[in-house]
């Protein structure tokens, strides 16, 4: 064979290996990279997911303007005809950051009226027939200021009210009708700085994100968040 035909052969066997290698490295960099970039995902995920106390689930938001979305359902199904997505008597914890717009929508599946108002409240339950003698309705949805005591969101209809800028506090949503907050049909609300995300949970305690006292023994569970197209 003739040293220039040798010389090729070489060079070319040279030039092959190079690609081979060359392309077994950015193979390689490439999933790394992927790997990574899941791996910073997940990381992310469990964070947000972590943030929450146990139990809890995130409610709908807008970080942009600060809006929390506060979706109630009037349920025909609950053992209890007052209720809020099934539940009565303030075991449905709502915490909202304090500064945020909180807009509630309510939907009700009920035969009977029904309305949902934020009250600055003054008793720790509803004791009136009337909830206005507990605190200050300070948000009507379904109603207002004239007929929050005798009308409300028919069966099958829904409403919906915002309130800009919530301060710091304790609150409720409560039905205005006659009776129906004394009843059960009640959500306790609650405002504070030192929550970041909003959430709900189903407890019979209240229990800020920086403090481990609580108002009575906790029991707690998740469900659900109510939305609809």
């Amino acid at each position: 064979m003739k040293t220039s035909t040798l010389i090729a052969i070489i060079v070319v066997i040279i030039v092959v290996l190079g690609v081979v290698v060359y392309l077994a490295t950015r193979i390689g960099g490439t999933s790394s990279g992927t790997s990574q970039s899941s791996s910073s995902l997940s990381s992310s995920s469990s964070s947000i997911s972590s943030s929450l106390p146990s139990g809890a689930y995130a409610l709908p938001y807008n970080s942009n303007n600060k809006t929390v979305f506060i979706y109630l359902v009037v349920s025909s199904s609950s053992s209890n005809l007052f209720n809020f997505n099934g539940t009565s008597d303030g075991s449905l914890k709502i915490y909202v950051p304090a500064g945020w717009n909180v807009m509630v929508i309510l939907k009700n599946t009920e035969s009977l009226p029904h309305n949902a108002n934020i009250v600055q409240n003054n008793t720790p339950i509803p004791n009136s027939i009337n909830i206005s003698s507990d605190g200050k309705i300070i948000l009507y949805v379904g109603d207002g200021p004239s007929n929050y005591y005798s009308s409300g969101v028919s069966s099958g209809n829904e409403a919906s009210g915002m309130l800009e800028n919530i301060p710091a506090g304790y609150y409720w949503i409560a039905c205005g009708l006659p009776g129906h907050a004394k009843n059960g049909m009640w959500v306790d609300l609650i405002v504070s700085s030192t929550i970041s995300t909003p959430y709900a949970i189903i407890s019979n305690s209240i229990t800020l994100p920086s403090s481990s006292t609580t108002t009575s023994t906790s029991s707690s569970s998740s469900a659900p968040g109510y939305m609809w197209g």
